[in-house]
């Protein structure tokens, strides 16, 4: 019954959106945002880029709210979420392969070079084997032997999905901890 009462409850607000009431919105947004943040952090583990991608959403429900015909608010912001973190995931994807990283340090003409290179590849080992044993081996499989998630999948004998969840969580990590490996290097250059 409660599901039932959230729905109306939920048609009224959208009917009393799209006829520009801020207080509706207001009711909107107290009542999703949490539970939307919640589900984007749980995929992208990165609290600023979550709050970004939740504000996008109920930014774009009130500018938007004219042109879209909404018959269930809660299955609309989740599906809102999940593509925005499917974009998000994909944009980010296009990172620079750690080797391509060491030819630009060596082209810089930096003297220290072969010291920096080695610390940083020892580093970069260090952030790889601090992975829990079944990320850090989807992860080696995946960029380092080059193997694709269906081929990961195959040989684990697991689901393509979970090495997609398993590689995601591997990749979010080591992004996070590059970018301040990166700048420490930078500075050093």
């Amino acid at each position: 019954m409660a599901g039932a009462l959230d729905s109306s409850g939920d048609r009224l607000l959208l009917i009393q959106l799209r006829q520009g009431n801020s207080n509706a919105f207001d009711a909107i947004y107290k009542k999703y945002w949490q539970s939307v943040y919640a589900a984007i952090y749980k995929r992208l583990q990165n609290s600023y880029q979550a709050k970004d991608i939740t504000q996008e959403i109920f930014l774009q429900l009130w500018h938007k709210r004219n042109e879209y015909e909404i018959d269930n608010l809660q299955a609309y912001l989740y599906t809102s979420a999940r593509n925005r973190v499917l974009t998000c995931m994909k944009k980010e994807s296009r990172f620079v392969p750690v080797p391509e990283l060491l030819a630009q340090l060596k082209a810089s003409d930096n003297a220290d070079y072969q010291v920096i290179a080695k610390e940083f590849l020892a580093a970069f080992e260090s952030l790889i084997c601090s992975l829990p044993s079944s990320q850090q081996k989807i992860f080696r499989m995946r960029y380092e032997d080059g193997l694709s998630t269906t081929e990961i999948a195959q040989i684990l004998d697991i689901s393509r999905k979970t090495v997609q969840n398993q590689l995601t969580r591997a990749t979010a990590k080591v992004r996070s901890s590059l970018v301040i490996i990166c700048m420490l290097f930078s500075i050093f250059r």
